[in-house]
């Protein structure tokens, strides 16, 4: 199961009512999060997300709403008493602008890891068992966007490992996926197990125009998180100027895709309430939560 929960939906500034985006994400007892605005761990300990849990940072790109906590992140993890490292990750660059962001906080008890991800093509990597992407997003400056894939074991059939006469003990061992001789015979996994099961994928993408690759980089997500500063489409012209999306367009995304659920997020401070745009939104993609802060969700 993965454990997500959507602790911030506002772009640019920080509302009494409206802390800015920051998504958490939990698998295996260890966390990770997207993006850290100014106040994020107030957001964070509000929604009961436990920063003793969080094990890497990712980071879309350097915009203050998204950047400027770090330095209270760090020290609020510091008092949870961590003495393991935490990687951060982000765009090639990003290393100088956390070593400048870390200057107000020097004294830490614990290692921080800046690992780059490319500015022009998807990277791949693991994360604590899962398989996350990078896609560099289309802003006014490098941006990137994310994905998290959980690949399941297929379902174990114990009915076929007993036909086998394959001994209790041994089923973990196949279910896992290793290879088991035994009386010299071989086994393997697809001897005890029925069909596969779905991967869950998430992807999370924010401060960008549409692009077609993005369809692609979506596709059959569980859950998409996507901005949408407007409900109205009248501000499309202007936010393509300014790298962002409206809520139309990020429901065409959500349909396009084949993404199971939508949830918006990074609304502009200007949208005061966002729900009004729900039916319209809804339209357009029927599984589309207008979400607001503290959204959460099991993947399972």
């Amino acid at each position: 199961m993965i454990d997500v929960c959507l602790a911030g939906t506002g772009g640019m500034l920080p509302l009494p009512d409206r802390w800015l985006t920051c998504f958490w994400l939990e698998f295996g007892g260890k966390a990770a999060l997207i993006d850290c605005g100014e106040g994020t761990q107030i957001t964070l300990a509000k929604e009961g997300c436990k920063l003793s849990r969080l094990d890497a940072l990712f980071i879309t790109h350097t915009h203050a709403d998204h950047i400027s906590g770090l330095p209270g992140l760090l020290l609020s993890i510091g008092n949870c008493g961590r003495t393991e490292p935490l990687t951060i990750y982000g765009f090639d660059g990003i290393g100088y602008v956390i070593d400048q962001l870390s200057c107000i906080c020097p004294i830490l008890p614990f290692r921080v890891e800046v690992r780059e991800l490319s500015c022009t093509e998807r990277s791949h990597f693991t994360w604590n068992g899962l398989e996350v992407q990078s896609l560099p997003l289309h802003h006014r400056m490098d941006c990137l966007g994310y994905s998290f894939t959980l690949h399941r074991k297929p379902v174990f059939n114990p009915q076929k490992a007993k036909a086998l006469g394959i001994p209790v003990q041994y089923w973990k061992q196949l279910h896992a996926g290793e290879t088991l001789t035994l009386n010299g015979m071989e086994y393997t996994q697809d001897m005890v197990t029925d069909e596969a099961r779905k991967p869950l994928k998430l992807t999370y993408m924010t401060d960008t125009v549409y692009f077609p690759e993005m369809v692609d980089f979506a596709k059959d997500s569980d859950l998409l998180v996507c901005e949408g500063m407007y409900g109205d489409d009248d501000y499309i012209p202007k936010m393509r100027e300014k790298g962002h999306m409206v809520f139309s367009q990020a429901a065409e995304l959500a349909k396009e895709s084949g993404s199971s659920r939508l949830w918006l997020t990074h609304y502009s401070p200007a949208l005061s309430n966002p729900a009004e745009y729900t039916e319209m939104v809804q339209a357009i993609f029927p599984d589309t939560v207008v979400s607001t802060d503290g959204q959460r969700m099991t993947l399972k």
